[in-house]
């Protein structure tokens, strides 16, 4: 793949890729997404707990997938969350929604935002797309402002839009758009 393969150096000593999944990702996977903190902001086929076999199950569908959407996000080797662009259809056929989460010991060291601004550039290289948009949680202030650092912008806020955990909350959509 092209850019999508960077390495960023940052303030502590860890580095950071992004890559397609591997199936010796599994364990690394099931590891860190096997958590109440990631679940609560995900839609709801992100399972809670997450297994092994989970992992296993989503990466065998990862694997044949061109041009690949969904990534590993990396650090130091070991898979620790991931990012995705998910081309819409029909009337939407021309936007594309982003999607991320990372492992709870691995927020607040920028990873995220690398794994953001890296992916932008190839979902406007390798989809037919104008728009990328990111929907987040109302009471997920750190996703709000990773958005809004990486340049997306508020299109909405819709009152009690999502149903998660048994609690409404709002939902907010960002988005960014293909350069002119």
């Amino acid at each position: 793949m092209q850019s999508i393969m960077h390495k960023f150096e940052y303030y502590t000593p860890c580095y950071m890729t992004i890559r397609p999944w591997e199936p010796s990702d599994a364990p690394s996977l099931a590891l860190h997404a096997n958590d109440i903190a990631i679940a609560q902001f995900m839609n709801n086929v992100f399972p809670h707990p997450y297994s092994l076999q989970d992992a296993e199950v989503f990466i065998a569908k990862q694997l044949n997938t061109s041009p690949a959407h969904i990534f590993a996000i990396t650090t130091n080797g070991e898979a620790v969350g991931g990012i995705g662009i998910f081309p819409q259809a029909d009337i939407m056929c021309k936007n594309a929604e982003l999607g991320y989460w990372l492992g709870k010991a691995h927020w607040r060291q920028g990873l995220t935002s690398k794994a953001v601004k890296e992916i932008i550039p190839y979902a406007f290289a390798n989809f037919d797309i104008t728009r990328i948009y990111a929907r987040a949680f109302g009471n997920n202030i750190a996703s709000q402002r990773l958005l809004e650092h990486c340049g997306f912008v508020k299109e909405a806020h819709i009152k009690d839009a999502i149903f998660k955990l048994g609690q409404f909350q709002d939902e907010l959509v960002y988005a960014v758009r293909r350069p002119s």
